[in-house]
């Protein structure tokens, strides 16, 4: 008996995928286990192994689709057996038909407008318009534009409207004279021709979302305040010229400000929090920390979970651990969930100050910004030392300007008093 293949639940918190590359075709044998497909959500990329043994008789979803959870997306079985009850639209087609023929019947004097076709190719929104004003079939339009695109221009020419009245000609120049010279329409063209169309990915759609309602919904405030880095790098070198006995060596000064931005959050609750709802405060007992990773899949923001419970050493393996998951694409989705508070550093990247967006329902995200020679001091006690930059960016419905500042004043402390912090709080 036919059996289907279901798009797996990739994390508690997914609903639906996209489906990347087949690696079996219709009528292929297949083997439990063997590899179907690869899938992704908006932040990972996973395979979907085989739950039954026989031929493939259909593919109900192609490469690019996004599928409901659960849902089934190929039929596996003998070879010529019926899986039409499998297909997960089966009633589908007879109702579209049903559909179409009752407007129809209910509209048999209307004209169908011949502009609303689907074309073949890309379609500008201009070229859009004018063929629906001009009720143009958009098929039968020779493209000009780049890559086969049908702009504004090919619309009126397929409807012989004059292209070089004066105004604003069919690409959207201005045309002063009427009629573009040939020196002028050549530069137009190659104008035109100078930009690529590049549909975003599902990382960066979830990225867009997210950036846009934290923004819109969020009363955001960003201090930038800096640190005295001179203590966690002369640690730093001495851990790397001496600690490969211990395991110490992979340590990071990531890794120590992290270390040191948890054990302040304990201290300041009311930073280490979620506002739900617009109105109730969640004060976390625990620091759940979401470290943002440069991925070549765009921004992923991976969670190390019950962070304050780690020594230096744990959090440094932890760290690396849930940074290349996060890299390689197969990151559980439910680690990208969770954080109590979230920390961004640029400081590798030369940035000097920056304004961080909070990842919400958190209330705060803390930048790390680059590392400066600056001088103190007055007349011949001048000395220079090595500043780092913090950004912290607070809610400010949840989080006044007053503790916001005590919190990232007690962090930059405790950063520069880095070996005291160890020697009370364990490495």
């Amino acid at each position: 008996m036919a059996a289907s293949v279901l798009m797996p639940k990739a994390g508690i918190s997914v609903e639906s995928c996209i489906i990347g590359e087949w690696y079996k075709k219709i009528g292929d044998h297949v083997n439990i286990g063997d590899k179907l497909f690869d899938y992704e959500t908006d932040k990972a990329t996973f395979e979907c192994e085989s739950t039954a043994e026989g031929a493939l008789l259909g593919i109900f979803f192609e490469s690019g689709d996004e599928v409901p959870c659960l849902v089934a997306v190929c039929a596996i079985g003998q070879e010529g057996e019926d899986f039409s009850a499998l297909r997960p639209d089966a009633a589908a087609p007879t109702e579209v038909k049903e559909q179409v023929i009752e407007q129809i019947i209910k509209h048999e004097d209307t004209k169908v407008d011949i502009a609303t076709t689907e074309p073949t190719g890309a379609v500008s929104p201009r070229a859009k318009n004018a063929a629906q004003s001009l009720r143009v079939d958009l098929n039968s339009v020779s493209p000009s534009g780049p890559n086969g695109r049908i702009i504004e221009r090919d619309v009126l020419a397929a409807q012989g409207t004059d292209t070089s009245i004066g105004g604003r000609n069919a690409d959207g120049y201005i045309s002063r004279g009427g009629t573009l010279s040939p020196v002028m329409h050549d530069a137009a063209m190659s104008a035109i021709a100078e930009y690529t169309d590049e549909k975003m990915s599902p990382v960066r759609k979830a990225i867009s979302k997210s950036m846009s309602k934290s923004l819109a919904e969020i009363a955001q405030l960003t201090h930038q305040h800096s640190c005295d880095a001179t203590a966690i790098l002369n640690l730093r070198q001495r851990v790397k010229q001496s600690g490969a006995d211990a395991g110490l060596d992979g340590i990071s000064v990531n890794d120590m400000i992290m270390f040191a931005l948890i054990k302040t959050l304990l201290a300041h609750p009311e930073m280490n929090a979620h506002l739900i709802d617009g109105n109730v405060l969640r004060k976390f007992s625990g620091v759940h920390l979401g470290m943002a990773v440069d991925t070549p899949r765009g921004l992923l923001v991976p969670t190390i979970f019950n962070a304050d419970k780690m020594c230096l050493l744990q959090l440094s393996a932890a760290s690396k651990e849930v940074a290349s998951q996060a890299k390689s694409g197969n990151i559980s989705p439910d680690l990208l969930s969770g954080a109590s508070f979230t920390v961004s550093n640029l400081g590798a990247l030369g940035v000097e100050m920056f304004t961080p967006v909070i990842n919400p329902p958190q209330v705060a995200i803390l930048g790390i910004c680059g590392i400066s020679t600056k001088v103190r001091g007055a007349g011949s006690n001048i000395e220079a030392y090595q500043s780092m930059g913090l950004s912290l960016t607070y809610d400010h419905r949840a989080v006044d300007g007053a503790p916001a500042s005590r919190f990232a004043s007690d962090l930059a402390k405790n950063i520069e008093n880095f070996d005291l912090l160890l020697l009370t709080q364990g490495i």
